[in-house]
């Protein structure tokens, strides 16, 4: 019994096999003019030299399928059954993009029905020049208002598929481990500095210096709520954070079904080393909020919404009157001088007015080169992950010139992102693909200010983000890993006792 059992297990496995073709190009193909299906869209993008396998899935018709990527006198094959997967080898994709830096590769896809290989029309890869940051951080989300539970900070490898988990809470709902991780936020694209909220039970700031964690409570009676955005400066142990108090509503008839809205939201100045909190801007009808400094460390950019409304008002109506107007307020960039001898900001300057255009500003980001501010635009507000109007924009900062990335953008949600180290790539939150799940979508940046067609982050399993129902939520580029694990960070979270608490410095 048992080795007639083997026999047919073996069988199937030969037959399963044998469905599928050998990594070759068919010599025999007749060309056809019907377009090739592929799921992700990875047709004619420009990708770095740096990146894993552009694996992808083969949504035509037929019984097996091959792919051929050619370049620089090279190539690769996949091959797949009528799954439609094609999985190209890693080592010989990584030597292929290496030959084909600043070139273009063809892609060719062919399938075989009723026993006979069609072509169907080649697109085309650009391979850019320069590489993209190694490594790609998020936070892993359900797409909708949830518990805090099964959410966590991960760093993905781009230039293969290795994920490492950062930090993630309880995977069941327990209520005295309950607790969120959000704003995940490095220095100068390096881990050597970062930090990282974490909110309700064991609630503090993670500051990680050198290699070496602590905990801090940041909330003192002079400063406006808890610190929220924040902003390492480039060089020096100083975080700028806006203080925001935040709420969300929820929707009977709008297509945007949740609402995150602030009641008000100052900028902070904190030390790292003196633990020290010190008030930039609090005002009463102004909000400012996503703060972000320049490369050079020397100006700070930020959002700021006037509301008339709040003038003469208690703050027990603030919360009514967003609610009441929230489709009407609208934040525009601004930006200050900052003197690092005197730690002192000057007067604001706008930088990019919004709401005259009937749009409204979110996380600014200046280039590495201190060219370009990019920035997320929608009809209002400032929590544009929600909003499937919200598109990439930027402003060049020698010319003045304002406009669209209409090349990256797509109908549906275009949000939160961040520069390469070397400018030529930004990665942005999208849920271009299902209006549901947000994704990281990367595009290129060229000299010319101009960006390319967004492609999705590559995965092993090509058909992956169909199938997996987390969101990415803020992803940041670094060249380096995170060099604690999780379970340093949770011994240092869970450790209520040795959180030290910051002070306010006048």
């Amino acid at each position: 019994m048992r080795n007639l059992l083997f026999i047919t297990l073996a069988s199937f496995v030969l037959l399963f096999v044998g469905c599928k073709p050998e990594a070759k190009r068919p010599t025999d193909a007749t060309p056809i003019s019907e377009e090739a299906q592929i799921y992700p869209d990875y047709r004619d993008v420009t990708i770095p030299p740096n990146i894993a396998p552009l694996n992808f899935l083969a949504e035509n018709v037929a019984d097996a399928y091959v792919a051929v990527i050619e370049g620089a006198q090279r190539e690769v094959v996949a091959a797949a059954s009528s799954d439609g997967k094609l999985q190209f080898e890693p080592a010989a994709w990584t030597q292929l993009l290496s030959a084909a830096k600043g070139k273009s590769l063809t892609v060719t896809l062919y399938a075989k029905r009723d026993g006979a290989w069609v072509q169907f029309p080649a697109w085309h890869i650009d391979v850019a020049a320069e590489p993209i940051d190694k490594y790609l951080s998020y936070r892993l989300i359900e797409p909708s208002y949830e518990l805090y539970r099964q959410i966590g900070l991960y760093q993905r490898d781009l230039e293969n598929y290795d994920e490492y988990t950062i930090y993630e809470n309880n995977r069941s709902y327990e209520k005295e481990h309950n607790h969120c991780v959000n704003c995940h936020n490095y220095q100068n694209y390096d881990t050597q500095r970062m930090l990282f909220h974490v909110r309700a039970q064991h609630g503090g700031t993670v500051f990680v210096e050198n290699g070496k964690a602590r905990k801090m409570n940041m909330k003192v009676d002079s400063v406006l709520s808890n610190c929220v955005y924040p902003t390492w400066h480039p060089t020096q142990p100083w975080v700028v954070f806006s203080s925001n108090l935040t709420g969300q509503a929820f929707q009977m008839k709008h297509s945007d079904k949740i609402e995150v809205v602030d009641y008000a939201s100052d900028l902070v100045f904190f030390d790292a080393e003196k633990g020290t909190l010190t008030n930039i801007l609090k005002t009463n009808v102004d909000m400012e909020t996503f703060p972000c400094w320049s490369p050079d460390g020397l100006r700070l950019y930020y959002c700021m919404a006037h509301v008339s409304q709040f003038e003469g008002t208690p703050d027990s109506v603030r919360a009514d009157i967003v609610l009441a107007h929230f489709d009407s307020i609208r934040y525009n960039v601004y930006s200050m001088p900052f003197d690092p001898t005197t730690r002192t900001f000057g007067e604001p300057r706008l930088e990019v007015r919004c709401d005259t255009m009937g749009l409204s500003a979110t996380v600014p980001r200046v280039s590495p080169d201190g060219k370009y501010l990019l920035f997320t635009l929608g009809q209002y507000g400032q929590f544009h992950i929600w909003h499937g109007n919200s598109d990439q924009w930027v402003k060049n900062l020698e010319t003045g010139e304002i406009y669209p990335l209409s090349a990256a953008n797509s109908p549906e949600q275009d949000s939160y992102h961040t520069w390469s180290s070397n400018g030529r790539w930004f990665v942005f939150s999208s849920r271009r693909e299902d209006a549901n799940f947000t994704r990281p979508a990367i595009a290129y940046f060229d000299k010319e200010g101009k960006a390319h067609k967004a492609f999705i982050l590559p995965q092993e399993d090509p058909e992956f983000h169909r199938i997996f129902f987390k969101s990415y939520n803020v992803p940041e580029l670094t060249r380096s890993r995170v060099p604690l694990s999780h379970e340093q960070f949770r011994e240092v979270i869970y450790n209520d006792d040795a959180a030290t608490q910051a002070t306010y410095k006048p």
